[in-house]
């Protein structure tokens, strides 16, 4: 089936902002007694809040999980501004804009977070709307947040293209039936582009 729009993850394929997630929750749990600096980067990859606190909540006992979640919210919208661009990421937004291909954003971050993120990326007008982790019962790797996208488009999963860099999200765009473009060496089911340009050019632009 012919792809018609596109559902773009936010977090590690617009923005690099996996660091600056990473940088967050350390200083967030080192200050209530839980240090993290020793994990690995990627240890909470694509995995969303919710799914974070439940691993570390035995480790946290001193602070309701609201609290945590809103500390965490805060500490990253108040650096959002670190997090740079992927490269080419808002030339090949634009350039699907002025092509009349919607775009939606779909995202394991609070929204928040995710609007911090298009902000700061500069690109929020190009999208039809953004889908966080706030707006659906499951997040990634369940398969809604990516149905909600492509409902956003009115398009069918088919017609989509999701663009991905986590094998969570992946598992999510497949199991809703997008095609997906993976930056990197992709996961099965999913196919290689190595940059941003990589997804215009399926778009023939």
């Amino acid at each position: 089936m012919k792809l018609r729009g596109v559902a773009w993850d936010v977090d590690g394929t617009l923005v690099d902002s996996e660091p600056l997630h990473h940088s967050v929750l350390i200083d967030i749990c080192l200050a209530h007694g839980l240090d993290l600096r020793a994990d690995p980067p990627d240890r909470f990859l694509g995995v969303h809040m919710d799914d974070v606190w439940k691993a570390l909540e035995p480790q946290l006992p001193g602070i309701a999980r609201q609290d945590w979640l809103d500390a965490i919210q805060d500490r990253f919208c108040d650096r959002a501004a670190e997090a740079a661009p992927m490269p080419h990421a808002r030339d090949v937004m634009r350039a699907l804009h002025d092509a009349g291909i919607p775009q939606v954003a779909v995202s394991n971050s609070g929204r928040r977070v995710v609007e911090a993120n298009l902000a700061a990326l500069g690109a929020r007008s190009l999208l039809v709307d953004a889908i966080t982790l706030d707006d659906v019962t499951d997040g990634k790797p369940a398969p809604e947040p990516y149905l909600r996208g492509a409902e956003i488009l009115g398009l069918a999963p088919a017609e989509v293209l999701a663009v991905e860099d986590s094998g969570t999200g992946t598992v999510s765009a497949l199991c809703a039936g997008l095609q997906v473009a993976f930056l990197g060496a992709p996961p099965e089911g999913a196919f290689e582009v190595t940059d941003l340009r990589g997804v215009a050019a399926l778009f023939d632009l």
